[in-house]
C-alpha cells in the first residue's frame, strides 16, 4: 500500500474521509469521526478530533513536489526551533518518525494550535516579530539545508517564465509583450542582486507573511514551513510590510529594531526587497498553472488566464521594473 503511485495532477482524489482517518489511526491516534478542512491549496490539511477529546492538525503532503529528504530537512529545521524554544509548530514523532506513509499518502502530525492574526499595523507587534525571526535565522544560519533549494533566480524567475511560454498559458496576442517585460524584469532582478553583493545564504522559514503566523497574548508563533529554503534573511521580512512608502518604511524600522536586539542586519539586503517581490510575482503565476489539473484551482482562481489577468500581469511587472530602478526602501529611524 505504500507503494501506490499517486496522480501528480490530481494526488487527492482518493484522499476520502476514510483514508484520513486510517492514517491517523495507523499512528495510535483514536479519532472520534470529526474532520475539519483549513484552508491550503499546495497540499491537504485537516483538523481532527480524538475520542479523548484532543484535537490535531494533520498534513497530507503534495506528491513529486518535495522528496522524503526534503521534507525532513525541514522537520528537523523546525524540531531543532522548537528545542530552542522558539514559537514554532513542529511535527509531532510517533515511533521515532515524524513523516508517515499510507495508501500511498505522506503526511504529518502536529499540535492544534489556535491564535489570531497578528496585527501589523502595531509597532510592538512588528518588534515582537523581528525578535522571533532574528531567533529563527540565528538558527537557520548554523547548518546548511543539502537536499531542499535556494530561492534563486532560476527556480523562481527563469524556469516560471519557461514554463509559461512553453506551455502556452498567455493568449497569443499578448505573448510578446509578456515576454519582453518579463526578460526586463528579469535583469532589473539580476542587476538588484549585484548591488547587493554576496549576503548570507541561512534557511528561512520562507513563506512569511501573516496568514502564517498565529498570534496570542504569547505573542506570534509561526506555522507551515513547508516552503522552507535557504535565502537571503530580507525574504522572510517584506512580505510583512504593506501601504504605502511612509507607512513600509515605519513597519520596517519596527522589525529591524526587533530583529536587531539578536542579530545583527546587513542593510545590503534592502536592494533585494523588489527583487524577491518580482520573483515570487512570477513564481506565482506559474504555480497556479503547474496545478491547474487539481480540482481545487479552477474553483478558486477562477479569473486565471484570462486576457485580463495577463494583462494586469503586464502592468504589474513594469510597476515592479520602475521600482527596482528606485533606491531601495528604507527603515523610517
Amino acid at each position: 500500500m505504500e507503494n501506490k503511485q499517486l496522480s501528480a495532477e490530481t494526488p487527492y482524489s482518493d484522499l476520502t474521509p476514510e483514508c484520513i482517518f486510517t492514517a491517523i489511526e495507523s499512528l495510535g491516534v483514536s479519532c472520534d469521526g470529526r474532520l475539519l478542512q483549513l484552508n491550503s491549496f499546495e497540499n491537504r490539511v485537516y483538523q481532527v478530533w480524538t475520542e479523548g477529546g484532543g484535537q490535531y492538525v494533520v498534513k497530507f503532503y503534495r506528491p513529486r513536489r518535495w522528496s522524503d529528504e526534503a521534507i525532513l530537512e525541514e522537520h528537523d529545521f523546525s524540531l531543532d526551533l522548537a528545542m530552542q524554544e522558539v514559537p514554532v509548530v513542529p511535527p509531532l514523532s510517533f515511533n521515532a518518525r515524524t513523516l508517515h506513509h499510507c495508501e500511498g499518502h505522506r503526511f504529518a502530525l502536529f499540535t492544534k494550535r489556535g491564535g489570531r492574526a497578528p496585527e501589523l499595523d502595531r509597532v510592538d507587534t512588528l518588534e515582537w516579530m523581528g525578535r522571533f525571526l532574528s531567533r529563527i535565522h540565528a538558527k537557520g544560519a548554523t547548518e546548511t539545508y543539502q537536499v531542499r533549494p535556494s530561492l534563486d533566480i532560476q527556480s523562481f524567475g527563469i524556469d516560471s517564465r519557461d514554463f509559461l511560454v512553453a506551455g502556452n498559458w498567455l493568449p497569443e496576442e499578448l505573448l510578446t509583450a509578456w515576454v519582453s517585460v518579463v526578460d526586463q524584469a528579469l535583469e532589473a532582478v539580476r542587476a538588484a542582486y549585484q548591488r547587493t553583493g554576496d549576503v548570507r545564504m541561512l534557511r528561512l522559514h520562507g513563506d512569511c507573511h501573516a496568514g502564517n503566523v498565529l498570534w496570542t497574548d504569547d505573542g506570534p508563533h509561526f506555522v507551515d514551513f513547508d516552503d522552507s529554503r535557504s535565502g537571503p534573511s530580507i525574504q522572510d521580512f517584506w512580505m510583512l510590510l504593506s501601504g504605502d512608502e511612509v507607512y513600509a518604511r515605519t513597519q520596517l524600522a519596527a522589525i529591524l529594531r526587533g530583529y536587531e536586539t539578536f542579530s545583527e542586519f546587513d542593510d545590503r539586503e534592502l536592494y533585494l526587497i523588489e527583487a524577491l517581490r518580482t520573483l515570487r510575482l512570477l513564481h506565482y503565476s506559474a504555480w497556479i498553472a503547474r496545478r491547474w489539473k487539481d480540482p481545487a484551482f479552477p474553483v478558486a482562481f477562477p479569473w486565471f488566464g484570462t486576457v485580463r489577468y495577463w494583462q494586469d500581469r503586464i502592468l504589474e511587472i513594469r510597476e515592479q521594473i520602475a521600482k527596482m530602478q528606485e533606491a531601495p526602501l528604507r527603515p523610517a529611524w
